[in-house]
C-alpha cells in the first residue's frame, strides 16, 4: 500500500511527486499520457515561470519530470477508471490493475474548450492561444482577436488592450455575459472593437496565424480578418468526470477544495487546474502540488 498516489503528471502532479519524495513518502504517479507535463507541453514558449523566461513548454515539462525522477519518483502509465473508498484506505482502479493507497492527490487538470474549427489544432501554440496572461506578451504592438463573451473573454481583451495595437472581441451574441464593471472598463478602451453576432469559421496560416475567417450569424458571407493571433476564451472543462460521484464539485465540475487541497472526502486532495480557484497557471498548479503533499502528511499523521 502506498502512502499517496498522485493521479496526473502535469505541473501539479509533478510538484507533488517532488515534495512527496522529499518527505520520504511511498508515492506513485499515475499518468494517462506517455509524456509528462500536462497542457504545458503544448505551449510553444513559457515566459512567466520565474527564473526560466522563454523556456519551451515541452522543455519545462521535461525538467519537472527529470527533477521528480532524480529524487526517485515512481511513474506508471494507466487511465484511472474508478476510485473505491475502503475502511483501510483507497483503491485506485485502472484498465490494467488496481492500486492501494492511504491517500490520494487528484491532479488531472482541465482542458481548454476549443472552437472546433479548421486550423485551430494545427496552429495551437503558433498564434492560437487559450491563455492571454500566458501568451499575451508575445503579441506586443500587434493585432489580435479574442473569442468569447464572458468574464474571462473581457478580462483577456482588457489585458491585451494594454499591450496590443488592436484587439477584436468576437462574440456570437448581441450582448456580453461579463460583469457590468468589466464591460464599462472595456468601453473605455479605444483600441478594442467588438464584433457582435459573429462566429469564427476558420483559422488560417502556414507556420503561424495570419488571418481568421469570420461570419455574422444571420449572414452566409464569410470574410477574412487579418490578425496575428487569436485567444480563445470559451472556458475550460475540468477532467473530473470519473470523480464527480465521490467528491463535491461546483456547477462547472471543478473539485471543491481550498488552498490545502482537502476535498469533501478525507484523505483525498485536489491540486492544480482541477481545483475550484480563480487563477490557473503553471506556478499556481505547482504550488497546489506542494500544499497537497503537506496536507497528505498531516492526514497520515492522524491515522
Amino acid at each position: 500500500m502506498y502512502d499517496v498516489i498522485i493521479i496526473g503528471s502535469g505541473p501539479a502532479g509533478l510538484a507533488a511527486a517532488i515534495y512527496a519524495e522529499r518527505a520520504r513518502l511511498s508515492a506513485l504517479v499515475l499518468e494517462k499520457e506517455y509524456i509528462s507535463g500536462g497542457q504545458v507541453v503544448n505551449t510553444y514558449e513559457v515566459d512567466n515561470y520565474p527564473g526560466l523566461p522563454g523556456i519551451g513548454g515541452l522543455e519545462l515539462g521535461m525538467k519537472f519530470r527529470e527533477h521528480a525522477e532524480k529524487l526517485g519518483a515512481k511513474f506508471e502509465n494507466g487511465e484511472v477508471t474508478d476510485i473505491i473508498i475502503e475502511e483501510t484506505g483507497k483503491k485506485v482502479v485502472t484498465e490494467e490493475r488496481e492500486y492501494e493507497t492511504k491517500s490520494l492527490i487528484i491532479a488531472t487538470g482541465a482542458t481548454y474548450r476549443s472552437l472546433g474549427v479548421p486550423g485551430e489544432e494545427e496552429l495551437a501554440g503558433m498564434g492560437v492561444s487559450y491563455c492571454a496572461t500566458c501568451d499575451g506578451a508575445f503579441f506586443k504592438d500587434r493585432t489580435v482577436a479574442v473569442v468569447g463573451g464572458g468574464d474571462v473573454a473581457v478580462e483577456d481583451a482588457l489585458f491585451l488592450a494594454r499591450i496590443c495595437k488592436k484587439v477584436y472581441l468576437i462574440h456570437r451574441r448581441d450582448r456580453l455575459r461579463a460583469a457590468r464593471s468589466l464591460q464599462e472598463h472595456l468601453a473605455d478602451c479605444g483600441n478594442v472593437e467588438i464584433l457582435w453576432n459573429t462566429v469564427v469559421e476558420e483559422i488560417c496560416g502556414e507556420d503561424h496565424v495570419e488571418c481568421i475567417k469570420i461570419r455574422r450569424r444571420e449572414e452566409q458571407e464569410i470574410v477574412p480578418l487579418i490578425v496575428d493571433g487569436i485567444f480563445i476564451a470559451a472556458g475550460t472543462v475540468p477532467n473530473t468526470k470519473k470523480f464527480c460521484n465521490i467528491l463535491e464539485t461546483n456547477e462547472q465540475g471543478y473539485i471543491v477544495a481550498g488552498e490545502d487541497g482537502a476535498t469533501s472526502v478525507p484523505g483525498i486532495f485536489a491540486a492544480g487546474d482541477v481545483r475550484d480557484k480563480p487563477l490557473r497557471q503553471i506556478i499556481t498548479a505547482a504550488a497546489d502540488g506542494a500544499n497537497a503533499v503537506n496536507s497528505v502528511q498531516s492526514y497520515l499523521n492522524m491515522l
